[in-house]
């Protein structure tokens, strides 16, 4: 998909999740005598499928929120409040919601929707890449998953992570003797 193609996506997300649902539901899939849905889409939307499936999210879960309003927000924060509308159901308080979702940047945003979801604050947080040769995987692997014994299974692999390279700080901080 172009760049130009995906900007238009972008903009008519909320019309483009409900053409996917008619197609899933009516089974216009079978005009091009594909098998299955998930086939169609990942003949039209061979590098999106997720984000497709996100859009029918948006059509399905967001029916109370007009779709003005939907396009001012945009398809990011409108899978964010995908996830409020799924947790809250009738009680969720669309005006409060989309307050929030139109002043907020998306971060911060997702920030605010993780806090509801889970009552918890949450750190901001960021991948890192790490390029790793194929030999030094087990190594890598193994420590994260003693890590994780030690630590308590429910830990994230970034905690043990951490925890692991504090080890090290800790261990590295202290002068080496002489012998």
């Amino acid at each position: 998909m172009g760049k130009n193609e995906e900007r238009e996506h972008d903009v008519r997300f909320v019309e483009l999740g409900e053409y996917l649902c008619e197609v899933r539901s009516k089974q216009y899939t079978r005009l091009e005598k594909l098998s299955s849905f998930d086939e169609f889409l990942g003949k039209r939307f061979p590098e999106s499928r997720r984000k497709a499936y996100y859009l029918i999210a948006i059509h399905e879960n967001l029916t109370r929120i007009p779709k003005a309003q939907l396009r001012e927000v945009g398809w990011s924060k409108a899978v964010e409040l995908v996830k409020v509308a799924r947790r809250d159901g009738e009680n969720l308080d669309c005006a409060t919601w989309l307050h929030k979702a139109k002043g907020m940047p998306k971060e911060g945003f997702k920030a605010e929707v993780e806090r509801h979801l889970t009552g918890k604050e949450t750190d901001p947080w960021e991948i890192i890449y790490f390029k790793l040769y194929k030999s030094q995987l087990p190594v890598v692997e193994k420590a994260v998953e003693t890590a994780a014994l030690m630590l308590g299974s429910d830990k994230s692999r970034g905690y043990c992570l951490e925890m692991i390279c504090a080890d090290f700080l800790a261990g590295a901080s202290t002068p080496i003797e002489e012998p």
